[in-house]
């Protein structure tokens, strides 16, 4: 399908959406919503395509102006000097267009979850863990998002061997997906009497909240079982039962969480968390069937795919997904540069997307 007929589709069926909404046929609350909804949600590409549509107009009444320009050398001049300026925007309004054609992914606007590992490395990878989920939670606060904690298991020695956060703000998940991967930290630990640098990995997943609407969870598929919290060392630290374990039968999945002392409300915060894990395999279903033709995904989320390095005595943070070194590495961990890097992956995951649709 060519670029001019897909535009012609955008902006009728836009025009088509407005009359429906303006006719005065009874409608369920339920419709009118839907109807409001995809019409907002086209009205700023339709705005690009009639800029662009205009321009062109423009240019070619430009062009036919230069032609009848005759022996008016000014005229001539300033209607060529208007046709230049014209030729470099329509460029820009053309890619505009195509980006606004793209396919958006419905999670983007979510809360997500974003959960961290230690992986190999034994207390360094939980030291590390640690320093990661740190660097996430300033990464947030610095963009105003709010942070939920909503588990953490410590090493006893500073570590964590898996925590998790509920981050909730306006585009949210579409800034954090690129971060779902093994994050690999090379380093000299403070253990290490000899000076040698020691490689660890800590995994990251980031999963975008899911509703009740986005998955239905059926009683009878849950196995839950209560017990006491547990401290580091396994020592117990709570006198009532009140931790709880979820296992989602059809799926193998299990959810644990003991943070509160209330049996409720790790319940809630377990049953969240199964929720976004359910909503987050379907879509990675979904993605693995349209993507089949693809080569690489850079917000594949892949969580065995090792995404990064962080490099201390040379003070360097690698993306080996997109083959970018920044030499800032007390930046990234504060949070205060990471949007360098999610912004290169963003557009390098646009660029991508934009190739296949050309």
């Amino acid at each position: 399908m060519s670029l001019d007929h897909r535009l012609a589709r955008v902006v009728k069926r836009h025009a088509e959406l407005g009359a429906q909404m303006a006719s005065e046929g009874r409608k369920e609350a339920q419709e009118i919503a839907r109807l409001s909804r995809e019409y907002a949600e086209l009205s700023p590409t339709v705005e690009r395509i009639l800029d662009l549509q205009r321009a062109q107009q423009e240019l070619a009444d430009l062009a036919q102006l230069v032609k009848d320009a005759g022996g008016d050398a000014e005229m001539r001049s300033m209607a060529e000097d208007e046709l230049r300026t014209l030729k470099q925007r329509i460029p820009i309004l053309e890619q505009e267009v195509k980006l606004a054609l793209l396919p958006k992914d419905e999670a983007d606007e979510r809360n997500a979850i974003l959960e961290v590992r230690a992986g190999t490395g034994g207390e360094e990878a939980a030291l590390f863990a640690a320093e990661l989920f740190r660097m996430y939670t300033r990464y947030a606060e610095g963009h105003g998002w709010r942070v939920d904690v909503l588990g953490i298991s410590d090493s006893g020695l500073g570590g964590y061997r898996e925590a998790s956060m509920e981050v909730s703000g306006r585009g949210v998940f579409a800034r954090l997906k690129y971060e779902s991967g093994v994050h690999r930290v090379q380093r000299v630990p403070a253990t290490e009497a000899s000076g040698r640098i020691h490689t660890s990995a800590a995994t990251v997943a980031v999963l975008p909240e899911a509703e009740e609407v986005d998955v239905h969870i059926d009683d009878k598929d849950l196995r839950i079982d209560v017990f006491r919290s547990s401290g580091p060392g396994g020592q117990s630290v709570n006198t009532t039962d009140s931790a709880v374990r979820i296992t989602h039968l059809p799926t193998g999945l299990v959810v644990q969480q003991q943070d509160e002392k209330s049996q409720h409300k790790n319940k809630a915060k377990a049953l969240k968390v199964l929720r976004a894990r359910l909503y987050e395999q379907e879509r990675s279903r979904r993605d693995a069937e349209r993507a089949a033709s693809r080569k690489s995904q850079v917000g594949s989320g892949d969580r065995s795919e090792r995404i990064r390095t962080y490099n201390f005595p040379q003070g360097r943070v690698t993306d080996h997904r997109i083959n970018l070194t920044l030499y800032k590495i007390d930046k990234v961990m504060s949070g205060e540069a990471l949007d360098e890097i999610i912004d290169a992956l963003a557009a390098d995951d646009q660029a991508t997307r934009l190739a296949e649709v050309e």
